[in-house]
């Protein structure tokens, strides 16, 4: 029995190991190459548009992985309620981990995401160069606070690969 728990818990592990490395360097990759190469070849509105899907892709994939460590972390808990001596249940900081993941996750994917795509939108459609200025300075302000709330996320992921990383060394 204690081996199968044992299974169980590496395939949790390798599960939000492989879930964090995706998010941190799906950003990082976004930031660093993709971003740089799209305005460094593209107008500014093709530009903007190829890169609203990429995000859209980043959005879903962090939205799945958001879901498997709630998962995982609802498992691990339950699983050392019910057998104590076998399984480790999450420290409250990688509860609260994930839970700003899936927090900031949430305001960005459902909340801010959709205004900003409208805002662009209307940046692009604007005909007059003064509509387009004053929408495009709107979609600016918004754009500024979806990148602060991606860079904490990074960082929020970081952290809870740092906490998980000390735990699974620590463990016997």
């Amino acid at each position: 029995m204690a081996q199968r728990i044992a299974g169980w818990q590496r395939s949790c592990a390798l599960l939000e190991l492989l879930g964090l490395m995706m998010w941190i360097g799906g950003f990082t990759a976004i930031l660093t190459m993709v971003v740089p190469a799209v305005f460094n070849t593209l107008e500014m509105e093709t530009g903007g548009r190829l890169l609203r899907r990429v995000f859209d892709g980043y959005h879903t994939l962090t939205s799945g992985i958001v879901i498997v460590f709630t998962g995982t972390t609802f498992l691990r808990s339950w699983q050392a309620r019910r057998e104590p001596e076998w399984n480790t249940p999450p420290t409250r900081w990688e509860i609260g981990l994930v839970a700003g993941l899936a927090g900031v996750t949430c305001v960005i994917v459902w909340g801010l995401g959709p205004q900003a795509v409208r805002l662009q939108e209307a940046a692009f459609e604007a005909e007059s160069r003064e509509a387009k200025q004053a929408a495009f300075e709107a979609f600016f302000q918004l754009h500024m606070i979806v990148r602060a709330l991606h860079l904490i996320n990074v960082g929020v992921a970081v952290s809870l690969l740092v906490v998980k990383c000390r735990r699974w060394i620590q463990q016997p």
